[in-house]
């Protein structure tokens, strides 16, 4: 499973006056967006997520800063840094993840595949290694 998530560059547009990027469902992205959030202001030494999803697919850019994302599909364990906002990570549903290591002012930037249900979240890490 962890050979699903991938790195995805996004488009540059590059300028004197500064630079762009973005992307765009089904170019960049292999899911619609239906939700996005965004993560800032984490206290040193803080973490974030510790959950899997049943059905929700992410996306997940470094806006400004840096962090880790530790992934585990249960066999197999993936640490990404993300510290640039012209690319980012796409994590398919069924991947436990949590987020550390912030740099001060990062944000994290996350376009999600469904609108918010808590119903959809596996916080229980067991519960997540017996369903593999």
């Amino acid at each position: 499973m962890l050979e699903d998530v991938k790195l995805i560059d996004l488009p540059k547009i590059l300028d004197e006056r500064g630079n762009l990027s973005f992307f765009e469902t089904n170019n960049h992205l292999p899911f619609d967006i239906k939700r996005t959030y965004w993560i800032y202001d984490v206290p040193g030494g803080e973490t974030r997520g510790g959950h899997s999803y049943n059905t929700n697919e992410e996306f997940v850019i470094a806006l400004s800063g840096s962090f880790d994302i530790i992934l585990t599909d249960g066999f197999e364990v993936k640490t990404f840094s993300l510290n640039r906002s012209y690319y980012g990570l796409y994590i398919p549903s069924g991947i436990w993840r949590h987020m550390g290591n912030f740099s001060t002012n990062s944000v994290a930037f996350v376009a999600a595949s469904t609108d918010y249900d808590p119903s959809d979240y596996e916080r229980d890490y067991a519960a997540f290694i017996n369903k593999r």
